[in-house]
């Protein structure tokens, strides 16, 4: 009896461990998304209603444990402690704006294992920045001088044998974005994943805009990654998706789903076999939540093999004569 009696507690503290990593597992994952202000004309930069957008998809659609909640780039005011209790935290906004300065707030976040997920104009600090904060949350940063942003139709290729790639297609995935490339990586490459990746050439280029540099010259016809994924070393995960400049981009299900399934990977979850469920949002649900910017522009479920048919941009020869 006796020995019973000593085995009966050490069983117990042997299994406590397993119905607390359990319980974890089962716990309502916090997604916290963080919209920016107002940015560029109608169908650009439409950051809160792409986040509503994604935080829908989440909550009513996933079957997911999860709760997504959306807060504008003023959260240090009213909804610091609900950024405070994030699984993962989504910033789509422009440059670090909806960063809001809180950066030794959400470094503390991160060494905790909070997720990082940043997209579009939002993975683009200041080399500063970027060496302190960005490259260890994310492992990479958009760089002024060094990257670059223009405009055109990617043929997206998702990451094999891995589950961020789970129910995405594995034929090439077309949409037309201002799809930065050439970020600034951390020294140790091979430690990013390369989730998104696509060649940009002469031909599927539709604008060359202000960033456009000897880098992107030389980055054409090879392939660049559009979105990465990273494991820190203490604990937690980070992705930078460079996509997103138009609202289009989050009907094109490929990308949802890929980006979707990116996040939740983030919070520490395990990604369905088929990948995050979501519906493809209607011509009305496009247009919902979208910014008030003087001009009013309906947006359209897009058509991809309309944007393969879009004429090459002309190349700038004289401005691109003075790279060096």
């Amino acid at each position: 009896m006796k020995r019973i009696a000593l085995a009966v507690p050490l069983f117990l503290a042997l299994l406590c461990p397993i119905l607390m990593s359990a319980k974890k597992d089962e716990e309502v994952k916090h997604i916290v998304f963080i919209a920016g202000n107002r940015s560029h004309g109608p169908g650009e930069h439409e950051f809160y209603a792409g986040c509503t957008l994604l935080a829908k998809a989440l909550n009513e659609q996933s079957g997911l444990k999860v709760k997504a909640t959306v807060v504008r780039a003023d959260w240090p005011r009213e909804h610091r402690d609900v950024v405070a209790s994030a699984d993962t935290i989504v910033i789509y906004a422009d440059h670090v704006s909806a960063h809001a300065g809180q950066w030794e707030f959400l470094d503390n976040l991160a060494k905790k294992g909070v997720g990082m997920v940043f997209m579009h104009y939002a993975v683009h600090p200041s080399p500063q920045i970027g060496e302190k904060y960005y490259r260890p949350w994310i492992g990479a940063a958009m760089e002024s001088g060094y990257s670059v942003n223009p405009h055109w139709v990617a043929d997206l290729s998702i990451i094999k044998d891995h589950e961020i790639g789970n129910g995405v297609s594995r034929e090439a995935i077309t949409c037309l974005d201002e799809w930065y490339y050439h970020m600034r990586f951390i020294e140790d490459r091979e430690k990013v994943l390369d989730l998104f990746t696509a060649v940009p050439t002469r031909k599927n280029m539709h604008r060359y805009i202000n960033m456009w540099n000897k880098n992107g010259v030389d980055g054409l016809d090879k392939p660049q990654t559009l979105m990465w994924g990273y494991e820190r070393p203490s604990g937690g995960r980070g992705i930078g998706f460079v996509g997103g400049h138009y609202h289009h981009t989050w009907a094109v299900d490929g990308v949802r789903k890929a980006v979707l399934n990116a996040i939740i990977w983030t919070a520490g979850m395990k990604i369905p076999e088929n990948g995050v469920l979501s519906r493809t949002p209607s011509e009305e649900e496009l247009n919902v939540n979208l910014d008030k910017k003087g001009r009013v522009k309906h947006i359209k479920v897009p058509d991809p093999a309309e944007w393969k048919k879009l004429p090459p941009a002309k190349v700038q020869t004289e401005r691109e004569a003075k790279f060096k």
